[in-house]
């Protein structure tokens, strides 16, 4: 995404908190509980190739994905951002501890 290319990805995990589905990127559902099925894993391997397929026949789309990407990283997750979210949590940890003493 910090490149301005649109991401495809499962949605699993931390994926869906960084990349906004038809914003910034496209998700594919999956479900691990059917990791086993080879039917599932089949459908959802197809999927992720449709997701593809969706990108690259869409160059004017993927491009404005890929900007909303780079300024999602800028807005979210750089080390000034992140510092700050630090900052903020340790001043109500500070703040809770202190509300508790008193």
């Amino acid at each position: 995404m910090a490149c301005e290319i649109p991401v495809v990805a499962s949605a699993v995990g931390g994926i869906p908190e960084v990349v906004v589905d038809g914003e910034t990127g496209l998700l594919v559902p999956y479900d691990p509980g059917k990791a086993g099925h080879a039917s599932y894993i089949k459908a959802f391997e197809s999927d992720f190739a449709d997701k593809l397929n969706q990108i690259t026949r869409d160059p004017a789309r993927a491009r404005e994905m890929g900007l909303a990407g780079r300024q999602r990283c800028i807005d979210e997750f750089s080390w000034e951002k992140i510092a700050q979210e630090t900052v903020e949590v340790y001043k109500a940890a500070i703040a809770h501890h202190q509300a508790k003493k008193g």
